[in-house]
């Protein structure tokens, strides 16, 4: 494998095989949501935006969704021999970028985001291993597939493995 590490965008969702990594740069109110097979060491990692799809008119892009998004992963990883029931997740993102006085509900992308994913991962019987989540700070995060190690980097708070 040449490349060793495949890049994430925005709204997509991408696998991987051990010895890879996956990453994705620039998380704010997006999420991370990173699942990972420990036998077969098949890795996914899908970058959402937004907490659910039927509350847009245009769906088109699945992994732009927490609902859907996860979905698709989990269907992507079984494709290349991932078993659902050994999937184990982590997620890293859902940040409170930007705070507008006497905002509603609507204005909290990030806590929703995070909330959504949850409860898609619970509906998939999907265990949650870990989290980095909340806060005011962007994060970059890099997912190995090898352990299932998640490097979560924060801009003036260092880096950590969770």
């Amino acid at each position: 494998m040449a490349d060793e590490t495949v890049k994430v965008g925005m709204a997509e969702v991408k696998t991987a095989l051990a010895p890879q990594s996956l990453i994705t740069i620039g998380l704010g109110s997006c999420i991370g949501i990173c699942l990972w097979d420990p036998v077969k060491k098949v890795g996914g990692l899908a970058h959402i935006m937004l907490p659910d799809s039927t509350q847009s008119r245009k769906s088109i892009n699945k992994a732009k969704f927490a609902d859907t998004g996860i979905r698709v992963l989990v269907d992507e990883m079984v494709s290349l021999g991932a078993n659902k029931t050994r999937l184990v997740a982590k997620i890293a993102g859902g940040a409170q970028m930007f705070n507008f006085p006497g905002s509603s509900n609507v204005m909290r992308i990030g806590d929703r985001n995070a909330e959504a994913v949850k409860k898609s991962l619970k509906e998939l019987s999907i265990r949650l291993k870990a989290e980095d989540t909340g806060g005011n700070f962007g994060r970059t995060i890099e997912f190995f597939t090898e352990n299932g190690d998640l490097l979560v980097k924060t801009i003036n708070k260092g880096q950590k493995i969770i």
